[in-house]
């Protein structure tokens, strides 16, 4: 016991300095690690299983350098679709010249073969009534007979397809579409193309197939149409609902707009409506109704000579060599003079003019100027289309009036 006491008393002797240095060693010798923040440990555990972290920052331009890249995706993807109406549009325009060809050599062959049908009908025709009789009497009133028939059936049908007329719509065909290419090929290589672009491309396409289709049968434009209309080889656009303007100041002016230049298109499109369209139109009208007499007349005499050529007598004998005379003049001025393609030269001519109407007034409808083509550029565009200088342009729309019958907008045709 005294052991113990003593023991005790030994550990309770020990000054409190001695503890306190003890304690301090201690603590010097301890060292707390530090628990890092949850964004740093979620990176160290996402580091140790081989997974990236990536923070805000740096996410941002990765964001934007997406949204280029699915950009320029899409135009790439416009490029290339434009490329592809690009090449049917060029193969369509080699087509329609090609047959253009054709259907102009079917016009010089038929009516050359026609008239030499005719003439040689009324030779035989005449020649009969100089021989006695016989089997040369008989051979000859039926060679002419034949030839006549013959050449009523071939004029039938040159009068009700029009050759010429056909080699004109193709011709036609061929420059708008070499034009829409040069059109798509611009947008290519200086715009920024778009898939609204394509659509535009691919709704021209279809209506240039339809304005001037290729085959014949079926849907071969009408020839001798009840009512004349100009040629429409665009699509309709929908018209742009209008736009209220703001009581104060209006539309701003520019990209080459200005109220000035937005006056004198109205009154480019008042002159071409009132005067160029409709006197197109009567033209087409006119030379309508004298293609339609001279292909009933045609077919008519050459009928009229084939009976003739049957009957004997000397009234018989002048309706076959008359009546072939009569016919050949006839389809030599009707095929020959090309009345077909006449006629459709003045109805594209009208279309092209209510072609500038659409596009003008679709120009202005939009109130957005910054939408719209540069207002120098369009008034450029219009003044050539017209065949005028830009002074010549700005004259027309100064001196113009609704009472104004002289002077035309088109100085072009």
């Amino acid at each position: 016991m005294a052991t113990i006491q003593a023991s005790s008393s030994s550990v309770s002797s020990v000054p409190r300095d001695r503890t306190s240095a003890a304690s301090k060693t201690w603590e010097s010798h301890i060292s707390v690690p530090k628990l890092p923040c949850a964004g740093n440990l979620i990176h160290e555990l996402n580091k140790r299983n081989g997974l990236q972290t990536i923070n805000s920052a740096e996410m941002k331009p990765f964001i934007r350098t997406n949204l280029k890249n699915e950009e320029a995706n899409g135009n790439w993807k416009a490029v290339e679709e434009l490329y592809a109406i690009m090449e049917a549009v060029a193969d369509r325009s080699e087509m329609h010249k090609n047959i253009g060809v054709q259907r102009d050599n079917w016009n010089r062959l038929l009516l050359n073969s026609l008239n030499g049908m005719t003439v040689t009908a009324a030779t035989m025709a005449g020649l009969a009534s100089l021989t006695g009789g016989g089997a040369p009497l008989l051979a000859l009133k039926l060679s002419s007979t034949l030839l006549y028939t013959a050449a009523t059936g071939i004029l039938m049908v040159m009068n009700k397809i029009q050759p010429s007329q056909l080699a004109e719509e193709q011709r036609n065909a061929a420059r708008l579409f070499k034009n829409l290419h040069q059109q798509l090929k611009t947008v290519v290589e200086v715009g920024r193309p778009s898939l609204n672009d394509v659509k535009a491309a691919m709704e021209k396409v279809l209506a240039l197939d339809k304005a001037y289709p290729l085959p014949l049968l079926g849907t071969m434009l009408e020839k001798f149409p009840e009512t004349v209309e100009p040629a429409v080889w665009w699509p309709r656009e929908q018209q742009r609902s209008q736009q209220e303007e703001t009581v104060g100041g209006g539309l701003e002016r520019n990209n080459g707009w200005s109220e000035k230049l937005e006056e004198e298109m109205r009154e480019v499109v008042g002159v071409l409506k009132r005067k160029d369209a409709p006197e197109y139109v009567r033209l087409s009208k006119l030379v309508l109704k004298v293609n339609k007499i001279l292909a009933i007349c045609g077919p008519f005499l050459t009928g009229v000579a084939a009976v003739g050529s049957v009957l004997d007598g000397s009234w018989a004998v002048a309706l076959g060599v008359v009546g072939g005379a009569l016919a050949t003049v006839v389809n030599t001025v009707e095929h020959g003079g090309q009345v077909g393609m006449v006629f459709e030269m003045y109805r594209s001519t009208a279309g092209l003019f209510q072609l500038m109407e659409e596009t003008i007034e679709s120009t202005l409808e939009e109130k957005d100027v910054e939408e719209r083509e540069n207002g120098e550029l369009f008034e450029m565009k219009v003044a050539l289309q017209l065949g005028r200088s830009l002074p010549g342009l700005q004259n027309l729309t100064a001196t113009h009036s609704p009472s104004s019958t002289r002077e035309f907008a088109s100085k072009l045709f």
